[in-house]
């Protein structure tokens, strides 16, 4: 069976996370371990040969910690899990050379300050220098980005550089809790130096507000140790993914939607790149982003706390890390896998025969979908104002939402039709082709899809696009606003 010891245990087994135990039931389990590690007994018996009681026993999901469960034959798939109640050295193969360590010193309040890490036996003095000589780029200082910030700069990481190009809006205080009220309409990167200045003054804060572009980001990014990818959405992620394996720079990588996310490490050690895992991103418009679909406060603080406890095991050289690895998280149903990452012989990457050798080479609008085919009809559309002076005049038009239904309990149209895109080409014959037809969206990309899908399927009527969806639509009055909201 395989066996997982709980950090505070291990220094009873060796030191070891997991075992390989020569048993079929928990019994025999502890016979074999009282014969391999004798020290073992003393923590997990107490005088009168009873299991003690902080001491919990774990096979799969399920509590099997009672006696009349130990003799139960195990299956060699499951495994056992020892869990305890708790209370709440120098790494070979950390990302900081030993010169860039050894030039790292600490004043009385920096020992005081980071006391908690020091008495870590993984990190230590020596660790907590190397994680002050550590030089990380985050990019992105939004949901994900808030988390990952904070607690690096808590942590002690000697410089940080943020690269974001928005402005902190309302909606973003959700779940970005980086930025405050008095920060709306400020710089994202100017309201994270602010935070990371109260957590500690002696960090170097650099920030990069110019939108990621092919020309710039390898610049960007060059001389650091570390990206955690904190982007929020397709074209940043690649290009990102492609600017680190090529300039040698390991990636953190998260996401999140909804009240689900992902966190893996890709561009380590000829290790996997993202496009092993996701060679191509799908067509823009048919997947909301998480602007769209929205996700649950806490998901993202989740999230990035994972990404940015890998960057910190990746900068000590410690611990077993999500490297060629993904980590996805279900935390509506508390569900949890770790999913092998094989890197791909055929990426267009890192294969054995890339065909990207340079980030400025490669077109990342076409790729992510954000350019429209020169061979398409354009999508003709109207502006805000048109449709409301439409809605207002009370012109024959067929409105078409072809948002989700969390999106429509928000803001809707009562005189609105219904269908959702994959269902488009089958109802086609409920449009009127005597009529102008406007697809809304929240930002003006599904409704693109849903008219190209129209065309496809044959439909001869004019179609026209809301400009930018509802989100640009916020701040139109209406001289009877409760007539559609």
């Amino acid at each position: 069976m395989k066996l997982y010891v709980s950090a505070t245990l291990r220094s009873f087994f060796g030191r070891n996370a997991k075992l390989d135990v020569h048993a079929k039931t928990i019994k025999e389990a502890f016979a074999w371990l009282e014969a391999e590690y004798p020290d073992a007994k003393k923590v997990l018996f107490d005088e009168d040969g009873r299991l003690r009681s902080f001491i919990r026993i774990y096979v799969g999901e399920k509590n099997r910690t009672p006696e009349e469960h130990w003799e139960e034959v195990i299956e060699e798939s499951e495994e056992v899990l020892f869990l305890p109640a708790i209370a709440g050295g120098a790494p070979e193969d950390s990302l900081i050379s030993e010169e860039r360590r050894k030039a790292v010193s600490f004043d009385d309040a920096e020992v005081e300050r980071f006391g908690k890490h020091m008495m870590l036996r993984e990190i230590g003095v020596k660790g907590q220098k190397r994680i002050k000589a550590a030089r990380v780029v985050v990019a992105g200082a939004g949901a994900l980005g808030s988390a990952v910030i904070q607690y690096l700069a808590a942590a002690g990481v000697g410089t940080i550089k943020v690269i974001d190009p928005e402005d902190v809006k309302l909606s973003d205080l959700q779940s970005q809790v980086i930025h405050g009220t008095r920060d709306v309409k400020r710089p994202k990167a100017a309201s994270a130096k602010d935070t990371v200045r109260n957590i500690n003054r002696s960090i170097v804060f650099e920030s990069e507000t110019a939108p990621l572009e092919a020309s710039m980001i390898a610049d960007a990014i060059d001389g650091f140790d570390l990206v955690v990818d904190c982007s929020d959405n397709y074209k940043a992620r690649y290009l990102i993914n492609d600017a680190c394996y090529l300039c040698g720079i390991p990636t953190v990588f998260g996401a999140i939607y909804q009240y689900e996310g992902q966190v893996g490490i890709f561009n380590l050690k000829n290790g996997p790149c993202l496009r092993c895992l996701f060679p191509t991103p799908p067509p823009a418009g048919l997947v909301p982003t998480c602007a769209e679909g929205g996700t649950i406060s806490p998901l993202s603080g989740i999230v990035g706390s994972i990404q940015a406890n890998e960057a910190l095991k990746l900068i000590l050289g410690i611990g077993e890390s999500l490297a060629g690895k993904l980590l996805t998280v279900d935390t509506l149903n508390l569900h949890s896998h770790i999913l092998t990452v094989e890197k791909e012989h055929h990426c267009t990457l890192c294969g054995d025969v890339p065909t990207i050798k340079g980030v400025q080479e490669f077109d990342y609008d076409d790729f992510c979908g954000l350019r429209e085919p020169e061979e398409e009809v354009p999508i003709e559309g109207f502006t805000p104002e048109e449709f409301a002076r439409r809605i207002e005049n009370k012109d024959p038009i067929t409105i078409v939402d072809v948002r989700e239904p969390h999106e429509r309990a928000i803001l809707r149209f009562p005189d609105a039709v219904v269908i959702p895109i994959g269902q488009l080409a089958r109802r086609k014959n409920e449009l009127d082709p005597e009529k102008d037809t406007i697809f809304i969206c929240k930002q003006g990309q599904r409704s693109i899809l849903a008219i190209n899908t129209l065309r496809e399927a044959g439909y001869q009527g004019p179609l026209y696009n809301l400009k930018g969806g509802l989100d640009a639509m916020k701040d139109i009055m209406f001289s009877h606003e409760g007539a559609w909201l």
